[in-house]
């Protein structure tokens, strides 16, 4: 069986025209025009190729063969007739000698339309998903995901970072989702779980000397899909800088991402360093969300109280947050059918009124705000043709950042989405109480070094402070509403890491028994450090303009972390139990 090819399919030009030549790729089509004459497209990972049969039996050997079956077409090279501008061999075409089938398609009809894969029902792209990356349109985001990886690594190590793998079984350890165990074979009863990060091993890296780390990690966390999360596995470019400060990790960031997301980005614009900063707490009042969307120029106010007068008490004695949306054209039935959108994703009601062509208020609640209209004129602009929108309640603010993200993007003139647009926000708070427990909990990462230190800390001991007025050096990266990363200075110093538990009713010996590697460390003396992780999925996903990460991801699960293709998560032998020393109990219901 002949496989050796001269040229591939997307490779040949006029200037080789006359030549003889040897591609092989995919069969994606035939068409017959008479019994001496068909055209045939022949396909593999760099383009097509159409070929020529124009005898009789090359026709018959050509239409015998299954869409899809991987052939070897030998023959010469000639100028078409009629050139294909749109395709970088369509000034040429095939005379073939030749045909070998190398790998035959035993299927007269496939699951979908090679070409069309995107438009199939999901299930059915994820069980066939050999056959939808053959579709040059989902190849190319893997494609993409490739080069954004070796840019990545290229430019850490230009700036000075060592690649360093860590291990993948571990201990397991309370890091907010569910871990994955494996079972141990040798220590019964004993289990290794995958890491959900590399973040202890990298904190010990920078104990061990090492000066600047990174890799592109893979990590697992057994938690529910979203569109901008894969369940099970994901990979972040992780990164921890030794004797560094927040501004450090914000300098390599800014320095590394921007070209990258330039030069590979469906968007051929990037925010330049430095990135805003933006206070957590900022953010929320302003955007109503830690993760806002920049392209967007609309923002929160706060108008609670205002409405207390007015008979209107869905608006009455509680939070209420007003966005202004100013020249906007979408009609009553839009706007409404946005707010219906924006109640199923906040599970808070909404609520609008507008100003007509004479700037007066009208329409849904037009008649309670004409009864605090004084103060919407004092402060909003109130100019014709402008939109209100508003969300109350406790959970006013989550609601009023996605009125932000919906309305943003549908009023024209209020959205700049041909770029993209980091932030940092910083400042997080340390400290946060418990919806379960109604107490002191640690608000994000237990390991970020608070701001002001052990005096901090000690001040909210002794009471003088509020503990949930304590800030952490703790950052994340925001790009186009989309988080895609979390980071952090360090607790590097035993004593303070001590007194941050303390506050939540953990002693020494619990910091010890949940993390006795890093604390043991830590007492032989640690540099200060800080990293951060940007997640690379993430990322590739928002270069290629994508809404769900799983088409970034060559073999994604699916929302409920299952591998259709592969059947996995599957059921195991007794023998293999047995072997892990794992007995199988059946519940109830």
């Amino acid at each position: 069986m002949t496989q050796n090819r001269t040229h591939t399919c997307g490779e040949l030009r006029i200037a080789d025209a006359g030549k003889k030549v040897q591609i092989c790729g995919w069969l994606e089509n035939i068409r017959t025009v008479s019994a001496g004459l068909a055209f045939i497209v022949v396909r593999d990972f760099y383009g097509v190729t159409q070929v020529v049969a124009e005898s009789e039996g090359l026709v018959k050997e050509f239409e015998s063969i299954n869409k899809e079956s991987t052939i070897a077409v030998a023959g010469v090279v000639r100028e078409r007739d009629s050139k294909n501008p749109k395709l970088p061999t369509g000034d040429i075409e095939i005379v073939p000698e030749k045909v070998e089938v190398l790998g035959r398609c035993r299927h007269n009809e496939l699951p979908f339309q090679i070409n069309r894969s995107r438009e199939a029902d999901e299930a059915q792209r994820l069980k066939f998903r050999y056959l939808d990356l053959r579709n040059p349109a989902v190849k190319e985001k893997i494609v993409l995901r490739c080069q954004v990886v070796s840019a990545l690594r290229q430019a850490m190590t230009e700036h000075g970072f060592l690649e360093i793998t860590t291990p993948i079984l571990t201990a397991s350890s309370p890091e907010g989702a569910r871990d994955y165990l494996v079972p141990a074979r040798n220590h019964p009863g004993k289990f290794y779980a995958l890491p959900q990060a590399p973040q202890q091993f990298k904190q010990l890296l920078m104990t061990s000397g090492f000066d600047r780390y990174f890799q592109i990690a893979p990590c697992f966390r057994d938690e529910d899909a979203r569109a901008d999360r894969s369940p099970g596995e994901f990979y972040q470019l992780d990164m921890e800088m030794a004797f560094a400060t927040q501004e450090d990790v914000f300098g390599v960031i800014e320095d590394v991402l921007p070209p990258i997301f330039a030069k590979y980005g469906k968007y051929n614009t990037a925010s330049a360093a430095p990135f805003r900063r933006i206070p957590y707490l900022e953010a929320l009042e302003t955007y109503g969300t830690d993760k806002p969307d920049l392209r967007i120029d609309l923002t929160v106010k706060d108008f609670s109280n205002v409405f207390t007068d007015t008979g209107f008490a869905a608006l009455d004695n509680q939070p209420v947050k007003l966005i202004e949306i100013t020249d906007c054209k979408l009609t009553r039935k839009q706007i409404e059918s946005l707010l219906n959108d924006c109640e199923v994703q906040s599970g808070v009601k909404c609520y609008w009124f507008k100003t007509d062509e004479k700037g007066e208020f009208a329409g849904g609640i037009a008649k309670f705000a004409k009864m605090a209209e004084s103060e919407l004129r004092a402060r909003f602009t109130c100019a014709p043709n402008t939109l209100f929108v508003a969300a109350a309640g406790p959970q006013a603010v989550k609601a009023s950042g996605v009125l932000i993200k919906t309305f943003g993007p549908a009023c024209e003139g209020h959205m700049d989405k041909e770029r993209y647009e980091f932030c940092w926000i910083v400042d997080f708070p340390m400290y946060e109480v418990g919806e379960e427990s109604g107490e002191l909990e640690f608000c994000h990462n237990p390991f970020s070094m608070p701001s002001g230190g052990l005096e901090i800390l000690l001040k909210a001991e002794r009471g003088e402070i509020d503990p949930l007025t304590i800030t952490a050096d703790q950052y994340d990266l925001v790009c186009n509403g989309v988080e895609l990363s979390s980071g952090a200075v360090r607790n590097h110093d035993p004593e303070i890491m001590i007194k941050a538990f303390e506050l939540v009713r953990l002693g020494e010996d619990d910091v010890k028994a949940k993390f006795p590697a890093m604390y043991n460390a830590f007492t032989y003396g640690a540099p200060p450090h800080a990293g951060i992780a940007p997640g690379v999925d993430r990322m590739v996903m928002l270069l290629a303009g994508e809404d769900s990460i799983r088409e970034i991801i060559p073999f994604p699960m699916n929302k409920n972390a299952q591998d259709v293709m592969m059947d996995a998560p599957s059921a195991v032998t007794q023998k293999q139990l047995d072997e892990l020393h794992i007995a199988l109990v059946k519940t109830e219901g």
